[in-house]
Order: C-alpha cells, then structure tokens, then sequence
C-alpha cells in the first residue's frame, strides 16, 4: 500500500468544457485526483457530502446559486479548502476579493490558450495552490453576515499608534506577503493610524486584482492606499501596493525616496516579487527600514528579509498559528531572517513600535 495520500479534488464549474479542462489538468498531477464534477452549487452540495473531498475549486459564477452564496453557506456549515477559479476581469476581481473575505483561501484565474501562461505553467500553479489549500489554516468567519453580506469593519483610532508619532522617525514599513495575504494585509493595516510612516506592499497577484484590492483597502483603512504606478513621492500616511505586472521597489530622488517599477523577469517564479522589494530596502533604506513578511506559499521574500535584517533593519515574521500558510515566514525564520515573530493581530502594532525608534 502507498503511502502518499493523494489529495481529493472536487471541481464545481457549470461549464462542461471548463470542468473537463480542469480534471484532464488536475489527474494529470501525480498526487492529486478529482473525485467529481459538479455544474451547479446544489449537485456540489450532494457531492460533498458523498465524496467528503479535501479541496473545493468553486467557479465564480455559476447559474442558480452563485459562488459567493455557496460560499458563504459553505464556510459557516461546513468550513473546507476552497480555491476561487475567477476570470481576469475586474468584476470577477471585486468578487474574488469577497470570496477571499468569506474564507476561499486562495484563486486562480480561469486558464485561456490565449492567456499568459502557458497551459503547462498554469497547471502547475494550479497544483500548487491546491496543495496549499490541503494544508491550509481555515480563518474563522468572523466578518460574514448570512447572505454574503460583509460586515463594516471598524476604522482603527489614532489613539492606538499616533503617541508613538513613528512616520515622524523616517523610517519606512515594507511588507511581503502570498497566500492568505490579502486578508492578512488588510487586518494589518485595520491596526495602522493615519499618520502611519509610509509603507510599500507586495502581494502575489495578478494585474487585474491590485487596482481592486488597494481600492478596497482604501476604503477600509485609515491611511491613503493606492495602486503605485511608479514614481510616487514615499510619504508618511500613504501605503502603496505593488501593481500585478511589474516589481515595486524603492529609490532615491532629489528629495526623499520615490517608488520605481520594474518589468524586468519575475523572482521566484513571482512578478511583483517580495524579494525585489525588499532588497531595494536593504540597498537604500538600511537601518531606518521595517520588514514584515506574512502568511504565504513558498520562498520569496525571506532571502530579502535577511538582507534587511543584516543593513541594521528591523525584521518581523508571522507567526505559524496565525498563518493560512505558514510558508513565507517559515523559510525567513530558519534563515535568520525574523527578528521577533508576531501573532496577525500583534504584528502592525509591534512594526509601529519599531519605526518610532
């Protein structure tokens, strides 16, 4: 008898044609199978309950009852591995968001011959997000309402880090995160005051998802969140995402830093790349930087956060039990690179502190 378990797939997608592209792709890996085929929410509900899967790749829209509403049932009944299989498109962008919100624990765009990647490339992206997703801590839904609905969040008060007065220091926030990140990022700035030092962010998207994603930040958080499109003044207040198709990184002007986006080959099989990032930190900024890498799949990001840590930078890791991934800062902290771990809800004010030094 094996003894690898192969890790069970169910497929929901009310395309036949997309279904059976995605179980020829998936079977085609040697330690995951598809165990079904569903073209609806209703005949995924039956299937999981008589197949019992490890993992769920849920279409956005399907007919009936759409993803987000299965979704949210889902997660409150019966909370499993989801994986979003969106289109490029910015509506499908603003939905996947919300899927990711309701607990999905990652996406990945819908595979097209026309598309970027190589049909190859895609199922091996594929593979690897199912294989997180098997593996992943579940967030509890603590934000979702019945219906789909997302709770308001709370605005954070100055009073928590404006006494520290740390954009006053000069010193500047870089963050890195992947899988789990785009809730992991917002929780993270729920807990940054206005007057907040300036921080520059990477998050492993594609280019249609980080307009909607800073947008979205923007209207939840205190600071000013933007989609940089390079050449912006680094200003205290401000948090600056990286865009989906180049790397962010920093460099110096006449007077201060300004950001600078690259289109040069990806790092770590990622463009943007938290690496690129972050050595740009360790390069220019030295010691007056913070570096803080969370939840996320793989490597990228902790040779940088070493780099940072070894120019006199101050250096954080997420923890493993707050991570839906605990890959990223895994990799950083067995290299040296972590200087103190922090829980998610700890992280931004521990950060702060740092920077008003």
């Amino acid at each position: 008898m094996s003894m690898t378990t192969k890790t069970r797939v169910l497929v929901v997608d009310d395309s036949a044609l997309m279904r059976a592209l995605l179980t020829e792709m998936i079977n085609a890996i040697p330690d995951l199978e598809v165990v079904g085929a569903a073209p609806d929410a209703q005949s995924a509900r039956d299937m999981i309950k008589t197949l019992n899967p490890d993992v769920l790749t849920l279409d956005v829209h399907m007919p009936k009852m759409d993803g987000l509403e299965f979704l949210d049932r889902l997660m409150r009944l019966r909370p499993m591995p989801v994986v979003m299989v969106s289109s490029f498109t910015e509506a499908g962008s603003e939905t996947t968001l919300k899927a990711l919100e309701l607990g999905a624990v990652d996406f990945i765009g819908k595979p097209r011959a026309d598309g970027p990647k190589r049909m190859e490339e895609y199922a091996e992206e594929l593979g690897d997000k199912i294989r997180a997703a098997r593996n992943a801590r579940l967030r509890r839904q603590a934000m979702s309402r019945p219906g789909g609905a997302i709770a308001p969040v709370a605005q954070p008060t100055a009073s928590i880090a404006s006494p520290l007065r740390a954009a006053a220091s000069g010193k500047i926030i870089f963050v890195g995160a992947s899988t789990g990140g785009t809730e992991a990022i917002k929780e993270f700035l729920l807990g940054v005051p206005a007057d907040c030092p300036p921080i520059l962010i990477v998050q492993h998207m594609p280019e249609t998802f980080t307009t909607s994603f800073a947008r979205r930040l923007d209207g939840l958080c205190a600071p000013k969140v933007i989609e940089s499109q390079g050449n912006e003044k680094v200003e205290p207040g401000c948090v600056y995402i990286a865009p989906g198709h180049s790397h962010l990184q920093v460099r110096r002007g006449p007077a201060g830093y300004l950001t600078e986006l690259l289109s040069t080959p990806p790092v770590n099989r990622h463009r943007p790349s938290v690496d690129v990032l972050f050595d740009s930190a360790a390069g220019l900024v030295g010691r007056q930087a913070v570096g803080v890498i969370l939840t996320g799949m793989g490597k990228d990001g902790a040779q940088g956060l070493l780099r940072m840590r070894q120019a006199g930078a101050h250096t954080f890791g997420q923890d493993e039990a707050s991570c839906v991934v605990y890959g990223m800062p895994r990799e950083a902290f067995l290299i040296g690179a972590v200087e103190e771990q922090c829980s998610l809800d700890d992280i931004s004010r521990r950060a702060l502190l740092a920077a008003s030094r």
